[in-house]
């Protein structure tokens, strides 16, 4: 989810509840719609999406630790964590669990990483993301 606002709504940012306020404004501003690209191999899964400067998103809550790869641009991020400035090029593993705010400083090319055998986009989605935090806080109760 994306949308267009300021780097000073952005810069208030740093709890679960702060990003979802965030993520429901945004929803009511003009939407974004990233390039995004599909990668497939065997038993991998890349997603590679296209942000342009200005742009603010809110990502998905990940079941998962995978693998990040900005390859280009420069970026705020936002985590219940704390906030970090990312230039690419920089490699992370993002720990599942983590919900992102990023607002886009330079156009930027951001890919993620995720071990599946399905090449279908709805089921590597219902594998990967939890809906919201509390379905996610469940699944880790049952790990």
């Amino acid at each position: 989810m994306g949308g267009v606002a300021s780097r000073e709504t952005y810069v208030a940012l740093c709890s679960r509840n702060s990003i979802l306020e965030l993520q429901d404004c945004i929803a009511e501003c003009e939407q974004i719609n990233p390039h995004v690209d599909h990668f497939f191999a065997s038993g991998m899964y890349a997603r590679q999406i296209y942000m342009a400067a200005g742009d603010l998103v809110v990502g998905k809550i990940h079941k998962h630790d995978h693998i990040n790869t900005i390859s280009q641009g420069r970026v705020l991020v936002t985590t219940e964590f704390g906030k970090d400035e990312f230039v690419a090029p920089y490699t992370f593993v993002s720990k599942a669990g983590t919900k992102r705010a990023v607002f886009v400083l330079e156009d930027t090319i951001w890919t993620t990483y995720h071990a599946t055998e399905s090449t279908s986009l709805e089921q590597i989605e219902e594998e990967i993301i939890a809906p919201d935090f509390a379905s996610f806080d469940l699944l880790e109760l049952k790990l």
